[in-house]
């Protein structure tokens, strides 16, 4: 949600430098470095420098082409060079990369599924209203807004987690074409002499937003005021296991989240580019009963003293009948399993 503003105010900047046929503001590079340490999407940000500066190549005459290819050239390596201002430094580009090599793993996770059509919903009533609008309007687009627009609703359709980039880029990518053919553009531009007034009204809008954000701000980000859930997370489970001392803990990926922030080592998290694709297929298979054998493995290979689940999966009811093992817990949101230090009766002579 904090990337989201940031990518919308780049990816304007970016377009509106191609309608006025001009590179990019070098204004724009913080913004790109902000991304950057707020969320992995801002590859796609770069990638839509060589997009957007191809639109305004196409649109500018033939003897400026050169020259705004250079400046463009100069402003995504301008650009390349601010993502990596991150702790990460250059390795910030290979993040990504470790993301789209999952493979069959991408499939399995909610956000990089393809986008489901089962039903309607708002993307596909969007997707509808889009060809709607363009079939009843006429609007006719340059073949590289055409292509740019092709490009979103084909990352959105790919992955669901592109859903909320399509919707906000893509009125900016049709704005000046439906603008040109309602006449807004000279409309606008009649109304050159009142730019004062426009300038005074957006500042005064501005400053109202800030305003509001600051007040809203100060409202809710009091620390006291932040708390987790009761009934949604495992903090009764994990009072348990601190009161156990246990060390090694098998936990569910959206447990990972709350075990970190009570400083407790996590088995998974929901970062599976951190732990590869093998070894999350394998977490997949033992939570969700696929293979018994590889649960009983991974609970021996890293020395599991306690596992910490969702009562939902499988994987809990089935520690239930593991040999070894025993609940020590259960509530609605998580159980608790430890081996069992038992002594089995000695066999009868």
């Amino acid at each position: 949600m904090l990337a989201l503003p940031v990518m919308v105010a780049f990816v304007g900047g970016l377009l509106a430098a191609a309608d006025r046929r001009t590179a990019p503001s070098w204004l724009l590079l913080p913004l790109m470095a902000l991304w950057a340490n707020l969320h992995g999407g801002f590859v796609m940000g770069l990638a839509l420098i060589g997009a957007i500066g191809l639109d305004a190549l196409a649109s500018a005459d033939r003897k400026d082409r050169f020259a705004l290819a250079a400046r463009w050239a100069v402003f995504g390596l301008a650009a390349l060079a601010a993502a990596c201002c991150t702790p990460y430094g250059w390795n910030t580009l290979l993040a990504s990369t470790k993301i789209l090599s999952l493979g069959k793993l991408l499939s399995m996770i909610w956000e990089w599924m393809p986008a489901d059509f089962s039903s309607l919903d708002l993307f596909g009533a969007s997707l509808l209203g889009l060809i709607a609008i363009g079939y009843y309007s006429g609007l006719v687009l340059s073949w590289t807004r055409i292509l740019l627009l092709l490009g979103l609703v084909w990352a959105a359709l790919n992955h669901v987690r592109n859903i909320e980039a399509f919707a906000l880029l893509t009125p900016l990518v049709l704005a000046k074409p439906f603008a040109e053919q309602l006449g807004v553009t000279r409309a606008v531009a009649l109304r050159a002499a009142d730019a004062r007034s426009s300038f005074a009204v957006s500042a005064i809008a501005a400053l109202a937003i800030v305003a509001a954000g600051w007040s809203i701000t100060r409202s809710y980000a009091t620390p006291y005021r932040y708390a987790f859930i009761g009934n949604q997370s495992p903090a009764a489970a994990v009072d348990v296991l601190e009161r156990r001392h246990a060390q090694r803990i098998f936990s569910t990926a959206p447990i990972g989240g709350y075990l970190i922030t009570r400083n407790i080592k996590t088995f998974i998290d929901g970062r599976a580019e951190l732990y590869g694709e093998q070894f999350v297929l394998d977490y997949f298979d033992a939570v969700e009963g696929k293979n018994v054998e590889t649960l009983l493995r991974l609970l021996d290979t890293y020395r599991i003293d306690a596992t910490l689940l969702n009562p939902t999966v499988p994987a809990s009811r089935i520690m239930d009948h593991l040999p070894g093992w025993k609940r020590l817990y259960a509530d609605d949101v998580a159980v608790v399993h430890v081996r069992d230090d038992t002594p089995l009766p000695s066999p009868s002579r």
